[in-house]
């Protein structure tokens, strides 16, 4: 059986085809699409899906959303800074076209999910994923179930301790420490911050220990907060920041420090490195997830 998967983010946008066969989920054909604006992309992805014969679709995408499927814009993609996308109706045009069942979801708990079922969160009841990039998300499984609510978890926005070497204010419009009340975690982690911050991108900084050690700093609080407020299983780091390598190890101390104790476990204490871990399934998890996605609008 085939699913359609659709992987939504701020640059590019990728659309896969997997095979639902025997309890596995395999990928079978991909394409990219830049994220130029709604009106020219979606009717490029519904007649690249309309080669396959897909039963069911996935979308997992930036934000933030309209999860509710009771309401008059279910489906739609809300107030983005992205242009060409604010108050787009993502779902519907597919809905139409495609006349198959389509679960919605945001890109993080998309990769959450991916990751929950098929990787590094296998066998976890509760998963955090985080991804470090362009800005900052979490999504969260508990149970098998992504977490909602009033809207989504919005956790990249979470107001943290400025570091006290640091002069920057913050990349985030909302959350900016303009009058000394801290700022959010997107806005002095995110890669934009960080090119911000030091005047080159991150991956031009390699070499400079102050940028990684003060980057750590932020995260470590994150994902401390992670820890206190949904003592996850596991916690995934995933985007385009954390393939700096030495950044795991760094973070895992500051998560620690942060705790400082309060949390009695051997995961925290001494299997760390088999807690807060890169994704399993890589650059794939997001897709990952939002084949799964489709697979489970099947059953509904």
């Amino acid at each position: 059986m085939l699913i359609g998967g659709i992987e939504a983010g701020g640059t590019k946008i990728i659309c896969g085809i997997g095979e639902w066969k025997e309890g596995n989920l395999k990928i079978l054909s991909e394409m990219r699409f830049p994220t130029t604006t709604a009106a020219q992309v979606i009717p490029e992805m519904i007649s690249w899906f309309r080669q396959y014969d897909i039963k069911a679709l996935g979308i997992a995408s930036f934000g933030p959303l309209d999860l509710k499927k009771n309401s008059p814009s279910y489906g739609y993609i809300k107030a983005t800074p992205k242009k060409g996308w604010q108050d787009v109706d993502f779902v519907g045009p597919f809905a139409k076209a495609l006349q198959i069942p389509i679960e919605f979801d945001t890109d993080v708990n998309g990769a959450a999910l991916g990751e929950a079922i098929y990787g590094a969160g296998k066998n976890c009841d509760v998963v955090a994923y985080m991804t470090v990039g362009t800005g900052i998300g979490v999504g969260l499984l508990a149970n098998g179930q992504l977490l909602h609510g009033l809207v989504h978890p919005e956790a990249g926005h979470m107001r943290i301790l400025r570091h006290p070497k640091d002069t920057y204010k913050g990349s985030c419009t909302f959350h900016n420490d303009t009058e000394g009340a801290g700022g959010c975690l997107e806005g002095y982690a995110c890669g934009p911050a960080i090119a911000a911050r030091w005047g080159a991108p991150g991956e031009t900084l390699y070499d400079r220990k102050e940028v990684w050690e003060m980057e750590a700093f932020y995260l470590g609080q994150g994902i401390a907060n992670l820890v206190l407020l949904y003592s996850p299983d596991r916690i995934i780091i995933g985007g385009g920041v954390m393939h700096q390598a030495q950044l795991f190890e760094m973070v895992r101390e500051e998560t620690k420090k942060n705790v400082n104790g309060y949390i009695h476990s051997e995961m925290l204490d001494k299997k760390i490195d088999q807690y807060i871990v890169p994704p399993a399934l890589g650059d794939h998890a997001g897709l990952m997830g939002a084949l799964e996605l489709g697979r489970r609008a099947l059953l509904k």
